[in-house]
């Protein structure tokens, strides 16, 4: 009986059992979570106020099946969320999310975020359980928080924000701490060193902020190390020998800073060591032997290393990535390559010897850079051995002997770049069979013989140059069907012949210069109408300039030069640079009739012409003498009428004031003075769209700019002159010392005269692009562009309310000196009523190339239009170009470039850029700002303050 309740409360037991596990497996997110958890998710879904989580507790009242939630194995708990990507701003959540206790990862990177409130710091603090913390990729500003608790925090990253001041103990206390990201901030001062109590560091990333002084030596105490990038810094000294004490260090990176002395030996003695990379620093001396024992990936580029290459530098097996380049490196190559290097760059140094022949079947080597060297001998046929070469470059040594057939087999390469080196005899036909190749320049060498005819299966072939050879024949016509070609370069060769149809697609260049081309120039370049350059020039062609000439819409450049044209030269469209000298049958289109009978005529209209001209400056003469006698006779020399010999009235003046409260300028600025100047047309230094300057000499000799604005067209806010008497008193009180304001002015009937202090050096725009060009250095560049910037900022963080630019550009950027920018017409925005004016509303938004391109649509003045103006100011400095050229607006044409992140060397002003390192990378950090300021979208475009910050921090 006993055993029958037993047997019969074990069998309920069990069955009941199977019914909960039954439930439980069919229905395990039930209401797993905690009330305290649920009421958190559901919290935190209020306040993330984002379409693409979707979270709706209606719908789905269990957190644990939302999108970007993560529960425990058993749904008990949410151990990750994340929250990156939806474009969140406000921080009010943050401290929410400190309510869910069971937190490992949360990962907030790619928002807005602009600050961590002190309570998430002291909530999320107690969650013993949290490893992960992600707020990469935000708009945090400001000092890195001070992390309290957090013990179990292992991954730390803040990378991709705007945070500043100096590291010292806001991280000390984690015990815990493995991962640590801050890199892409604006963090100074010297590089941390307190990282964790525990030293149990594994990863550190603090590149691309302006850490300085030296690497630490307590750095080295971190024994877990396995990564180390310090890149993109202002770190100076040298890297220390006890280097090697990381023995689990796998990857060094200490590029674009300022360290010197040797490449340490030890560098060989770290056996895990995979990467090495310190390029772009100042590191002299040898390149250590064995270096490359265990590496993988070596980068000591751009520095000063001399002596030759170690003879087994290249050999070990574990090699992929050797770049040694721009250096003063000297001696040979070592011919023993290790068959599994991928990348080989040694150009820019003085290699001399032979290029490498060593290479053998198998050989995984993609790219071979040995350009402008001093190497000798031939193009080695053994590079035909390497399948896998996509990029060869060999240009700008002493290369001779013929070209290879051999180069043929190398079907994946894609670059091919010989220029610049003694090469002569044909080019093989095997060239023909690089299906992939896109890039072919084999210039200035001194090749002969025909183009190939099977040249034209270069269906991938983009730029073809072939200038500066003895090739002779003519074009192959099978080039019609190159439809990847966009510049073509033959010019200085032999060539002539029917010129044949072009590639439609033809867009940088067609260069058929110096050849023996001859005939009318063939209609059918008339289909190229995306062309940019034509160079037809020292030919022999004949007959006229055709008209299709003036409708290739894309053309800037047109040279016919030293030809044999006639007739009369078309008119082109203003931005064409156009060279038509040494056609001695070419006449304007003044000139144009030529016949017999009008020849006659004119001669007969020249001499009536020179007739009446003689007589008329004869009786110009006379009346000269008597007037200079009259004026002799009865003028004062004090009398307050024009200097510039007009006898007419001073303009009469209504109201004047003096705005500054410096007495030096009280003293010298008189009125009488300054109306006598603007009376004189020669005393005009500068005209802007609504300003005329003259330069004005004081009684007591100093010397001031009186500005004339001219309302006649109604676009001054009168009202009464006690109005513009305020707004130019405000104005006057202003104290920058780069912006030009106001010291006194005069209201005539029609016009208002502004005095300003006068400035030698003139605007940006004339010593900028004028003769004075060469006169900017980078210095001088940078501090204009700093100078704008801080003029700027003072003029839009005003409490009282921003002053607004009408115009600014260049043309108003006056210099006391090639560093001393001000920022001009700052008071058109206050004085000037757009709506008041009976002319273009266009005209008033500023100058053409600095106009917002919201302005078209707003017609409003904004600070991001400012913000617009100054970036294409920046733009001007560091390509050197106007803000229009050729019709191009400069904005746009440095956008376009700039989506290839190769073509960014080739947008700087290469005077300047190739001054040094140091110079090229804040050229290319300003360029990176400049563009951040043009975006088309207002609403991308950082503030002024934040454009001073970046400016600044780029050196």
């Amino acid at each position: 009986m006993t055993r029958y309740v037993c047997g019969t409360r074990t069998s309920v037991f069990l069955s009941l059992s199977l019914s909960l596990s039954f439930l439980f497996l069919f229905f395990p997110l039930g209401f797993s979570l905690s009330p305290n958890q649920t009421s958190a998710m559901i919290n935190l879904s209020k306040l993330i106020n984002s379409t693409a989580l979707s979270w709706d507790a209606k719908s789905q009242p269990n957190p644990c099946s939302w999108k970007r939630v993560n529960c425990s194995s058993d749904n008990s708990s949410v151990i990750a969320l994340s929250l990156n990507g939806l474009g969140l701003f406000s921080s009010g959540f943050l401290s929410v999310v400190c309510n869910i206790e069971s937190l490992q990862s949360l990962d907030l990177s790619n928002n807005q975020l602009s600050s961590i409130p002190i309570e998430f710091i002291d909530g999320c603090g107690r969650i013993g359980g949290l490893k992960l913390l992600n707020f990469s990729k935000n708009s945090l500003a400001g000092l890195l928080p001070a992390f309290r608790g957090f013990v179990g925090l292992e991954s730390l990253d803040m990378s991709f924000n705007s945070l500043s001041g100096n590291i010292s103990s806001q991280l000390g206390e984690l015990p815990a701490l493995k991962k640590l990201y801050l890199n892409f901030n604006s963090f100074s001062g010297s590089v941390p060193v307190y990282l964790g109590k525990s030293m149990v560091l594994e990863e550190l990333q603090l590149s691309v902020n302006f850490f300085e002084g030296e690497i630490p030596l307590e750095i080295l105490n971190y024994q877990n190390l396995s990564l180390i990038d310090l890149s993109v810094n202002k770190l100076e000294g040298s890297i220390p020998d006890s280097i090697e004490n990381l023995t689990k260090l796998r990857i060094l990176i200490l590029s674009s800073n300022k360290l010197v002395g040797q490449i340490p030996k030890t560098i060989a003695n770290i056996p895990t060591l995979v990467r090495f990379a310190a390029n772009q620093n100042g590191f002299r001396g040898g390149i250590p032997d064995g270096i490359t024992t265990h590496l993988s990936f070596l980068d000591v580029s751009y520095n000063k290393l001399t002596g030759s290459i170690p003879s087994d530098l290249l050999s070990q097996s574990n090699l992929r990535t050797v770049d040694l380049s721009y250096n003063l490196l000297n001696g040979s190559i070592p011919d023993n390559i290790s068959q599994s290097l991928v990348r080989l760059r040694l150009g820019g140094n003085f290699l001399n010897g032979s290029v490498p022949s060593s290479f053998t079947p198998g050989h995984k080597l993609m790219y071979l850079e040995l350009d402008n060297n001093r190497l000798t001998g031939v193009v080695p046929a053994q590079l035909g051995y390497c399948q896998n070469l996509a990029l060869l470059n060999l240009a700008q040594n002493t290369l001779t002997g013929q070209l290879p057939m051999e180069l043929g087999n190398i079907s994946s390469l894609q670059v091919l770049k010989l220029q610049l080196n003694r090469l002569y005899g044909e080019i093989p036909p095997q060239i023909s069979q690089l299906h992939k190749l896109s890039t072919l320049n084999i210039s200035w060498n001194s090749l002969t013989g025909l183009i190939p005819p099977s040249i034209s299966s270069l269906q991938s072939l983009a730029q073809l140059n072939l200038q500066g050879n003895n090739l002779n024949g003519s074009i192959p016509d099978g080039i019609n069907s190159m439809d990847s070609l966009l510049e073509l370069q033959l010019g200085q060769n032999q060539l002539g012949g029917r010129i044949p149809t072009m590639p439609v697609k033809l867009q940088i260049a067609l260069n058929l210069s110096s050849n023996h081309f001859g005939g009318r120039i063939p209609n059918t370049l008339s289909r190229l109408k995306d062309l940019e350059v034509l160079d037809l020039s020292n030919n022999n062609f004949t007959g006229e300039i055709p008209d299709f000439l003036t409708q290739l819409g894309s053309l800037t450049q047109l040279i016919l030069s030293n030809n044999q044209l006639i007739g009369t030269i078309p008119e082109f469209r203003p931005w064409v640079s156009f060279n038509a000298s040494g056609n001695m049958g070419l006449v304007n289109a003044t000139k144009t009739n030529n016949s017999p009978e009008f020849v006659k005529k004119r001669k007969s209209v020249v001499l009536a012409v020179i007739i009446a001209v003689a007589s008329a400056a004869l009786a110009v003469g006379v009346i000269i003498i008597i007037a200079v006698s009259f004026s002799r006779r009865f003028l004062k020399v004090n009398d307050l009428q024009s200097q510039s010999g007009e006898d007419r009235p001073l303009p009469q003046v209504i109201q004047g004031n003096l705005l500054t409260s410096n007495a030096i300028h009280r003293s010298n600025i008189d009125f009488t003075k300054a109306m006598e100047a603007v009376a004189d047309p020669q005393n005009i230094v500068l005209k802007t769209r609504f300003c005329t300057y003259y330069k004005a000499t004081m009684p007591s000799g100093a010397s001031y700019f009186v500005k004339k604005l001219n309302w006649s067209d109604k676009l001054f806010q009168l009202g009464s002159h006690d109005k513009f008497d305020q707004e130019l008193k405000v104005l006057g009180k202003l104290s920058d010392s780069n912006v030009m304001t106001p010291l006194a002015y005069l209201l005539t009937a029609d016009s208002a005269f502004l005095f300003y202090e006068h400035t030698r050096t003139g605007t940006l725009l004339d010593v900028l692009h004028g003769k004075g060009g060469n006169a900017l250095d980078w210095e001088s560049r940078y501090s204009i562009a700093v100078g704008v910037a801080q003029g700027l900022n003072f003029l839009h963080g005003r409490t009282s309310g921003p002053i607004l630019l009408l115009d600014l550009s260049s043309r108003n950027i006056l210099l006391k000196s090639l560093k001393e920018p001000l920022v001009g017409d700052i008071e058109l925005c206050k004085v000037i009523d757009p709506a008041k004016s009976t002319g273009n509303l266009s005209t008033v938004a500023g100058s053409v190339g600095y106009i917002p391109p919201e302005y078209a649509y707003t017609m409003r003045v904004t600070m991001a239009g400012n913000v617009y103006s100054f970036g294409v100011v920046l733009l001007e400095l560091v390509t050197g170009k106007p803000a229009v050229s050729e019709g191009i607006e400069l904005a746009k044409w440095v956008l376009h470039n700039s989506k290839q992140l190769n073509k960014w060397d080739h947008i700087l002003d290469f005077n300047i850029s190739k001054t040094s390192l140091e110079v090229r990378g804040q050229m290319l950090a300003i360029l990176k700002i400049a563009l951040s300021c043009v975006s088309v979208s207002p609403e991308e475009r950082p503030k002024m303050k934040t454009v001073l910050r970046m400016i600044l921090n780029a050196r």
